[in-house]
């Protein structure tokens, strides 16, 4: 069998992924001002193709323009999470009835698998043996997808995958981990799905993000209302 090779990613693509990443997990500070020649010296991009690339980031809402200023790494707030939490439980809860009604064995393994990689992380975490913060959302990303894998709306899945990465930086720039309390809630979520426990997993899974949101908002790291 012929195997095609896919064409290596542009310059250009290949600064806007290292530029998303660096915003979603935190080493782009919020509030952080985006000076095109440092970001040309840092990104090997050109600084008119980054215009480009801050525009494009800016319609995610990850960036913001300062009228002839320049661009800044969107501010975090305590409201703003509260928004972006609410909105990720609306998109995932109803992804998450829509799969566990059309999962079929191939999702179920997916699911599993997918738990197997995030509990042996969490696992590790638990017993300081070595954080791996980027790997661990990884993990955690892969899991909660493969929940919703099988909703049949390649269009929720992608407004939840944008959804989530505003909730995922919220995470990085506050250093969230719950330990034993999210490792048992993931745990939960795969019985509910092995079970197709919608009504269950709803619940778990409302408790999973606004734990989390408690947990940040508790830490007092977070301005209350919204910069700008």
């Amino acid at each position: 069998m012929l195997t095609v090779t896919p064409p290596a990613p542009s310059v250009a693509e290949t600064a806007y992924r290292r530029i998303r990443s660096d915003i979603i997990f935190g080493r782009l500070a919020p509030g952080q001002k985006l000076k095109l020649e440092v970001l040309r010296e840092a990104y090997g991009a050109s600084v008119s193709t980054l215009r480009e690339l801050l525009n494009r980031l800016a319609s995610e809402g990850l960036i913001e323009a300062e009228g002839q200023k320049g661009f800044v790494v969107t501010p975090v707030s305590a409201t703003n999470l509260q928004e972006i939490a609410a909105m990720r439980l609306l998109l995932e809860g109803h992804a998450l009835a829509q799969s566990f009604e059309a999962g079929d064995m191939e999702w179920e393994g997916r699911v599993v698998a997918a738990h197997h990689k995030l509990a042996a992380m969490e696992r590790r975490m638990l017993a300081r043996s070595g954080a791996e913060p980027e790997l661990w959302k990884r993990y955690d990303w892969e899991f909660h997808h493969a929940l919703i894998s099988a909703c049949g709306s390649q269009v929720l899945l992608e407004t939840h995958a944008a959804i989530y990465d505003k909730y995922l930086r919220y995470q990085m720039v506050a250093v969230i981990f719950r330990g034993a309390i999210a490792a048992e809630e993931h745990q939960m979520l795969l019985d509910c799905a092995l079970k197709r426990d919608i009504a269950g997993a709803t619940a778990v899974l409302a408790r999973h993000v606004d734990g989390c949101v408690e947990h940040t908002l508790a830490g007092g790291t977070l301005p209350q209302d919204l910069a700008g």
